[in-house]
């Protein structure tokens, strides 16, 4: 089935003032071209990384298929040393594997304890911080993570959003990113942050009809591209060949609007946890009415949410 897609812009040459004034504001998705990344580009390929990254012991999702679901968690864990899991997923097959000798790997870089501490590719691979330059476009005390990401060719992420602005740097490799609007969350049958629907360029319809309604949004990645994914839109990720990528969050609203206890970049805002805590104990209440009665007052319930919280502001 061939979707129409609408292209997400490319500028080159963007400098801070303009970002920041005149494209930031926009929360629209962005691929920034000739940023100053550092030698990184150049640099880390397969040999390079397995030499200076050592055999620190990483942890790593393995697949047998390329589509990776999050929902029904189609992959396992596994630890790999950093070199070797460098080498094994730039081969299209596999003389030491897991699953199979076509298996997927995908390295998303974890804190020192994930439960507490943040992903900072500066502290976890130290000897490859002087390598890469974060792009300046934003204050430093709104930096959160930086998070080293390694995938096989052929590897898809699943749709999902993240509560944090970001910029995912194509270090190495190819990759195609298609973007829905946090406006077509109704369409993409979430989980979670996740959405159900796998295969986005092939759908089953007749499970997710609503989907065909989702604007696309695509761009194609290559080495030194900047991506900047506003805070809430939702992104799926293939890898296209072997490829290694940053993603640098930062955070859009107030500190105190976060919850503490995040350390992915994936947690609701703290008040909108809240509204939906109590939109559940609303709801449990409407079940004490008959379904003529509960039908009606969760109808008015719905305009009432659509009145005062929907945007105008928006496409």
């Amino acid at each position: 089935m061939a979707w129409q897609s609408v292209p997400v812009p490319r500028l080159e040459g963007v400098s801070q003032e303009q970002f920041v004034q005149h494209l930031y504001p926009q929360r629209k998705p962005l691929v920034l071209e000739g940023v100053d990344l550092g030698a990184c580009t150049s640099k880390w390929t397969v040999d390079y990384l397995s030499q200076v990254g050592g055999r620190k012991e990483v942890k790593i999702h393995v697949a047998a298929v390329a589509q990776m679901d999050f929902i029904s968690k189609n992959f396992v864990y596994r630890t790999l040393p950093f070199d070797k899991l460098v080498q094994r997923a730039a081969e299209e097959k596999h003389e030491e594997f897991f699953i199979s000798e076509d298996e997927k790997y995908y390295l998303r870089s974890l804190g020192e304890d994930p439960r507490k501490d943040v992903a900072d590719i500066r502290k976890q691979f130290p000897l490859l911080e002087g390598d890469i330059k974060f792009p300046k476009f934003f204050k430093e005390e709104q930096f959160f993570s930086s998070v080293f990401r390694i995938s096989s060719p052929g590897l898809q992420l699943w749709t999902h959003y993240d509560v944090m602005d970001n910029f995912l740097i194509q270090v190495t490799g190819k990759k195609r990113v298609v973007l829905f609007s946090p406006r077509d969350a109704q369409y993409l049958y979430l989980s979670g942050t996740k959405s159900e629907v796998l295969d986005i360029d092939n759908p089953d319809l007749t499970k997710y009809p609503l989907f065909s309604k989702a604007r696309r949004y695509e761009c194609s990645l290559k080495a030194g591209d900047v991506l900047f994914i506003p805070a809430l839109w939702f992104h799926n990720v293939i890898s296209e060949e072997f490829g290694v990528g940053v993603n640098i969050f930062w955070k859009h609203l107030p500190s105190e609007c976060y919850d503490k206890t995040d350390t992915y970049g994936n947690k609701d805002p703290t008040a909108a946890s809240r509204a939906a805590q109590i939109l559940d104990r609303a709801l449990k209440t409407l079940a004490e009415l008959p379904e003529e009665y509960r039908d009606f007052y969760a109808r008015r319930m719905v305009l009432h949410i659509q009145e005062k919280a929907y945007s105008r502001n928006f496409e």
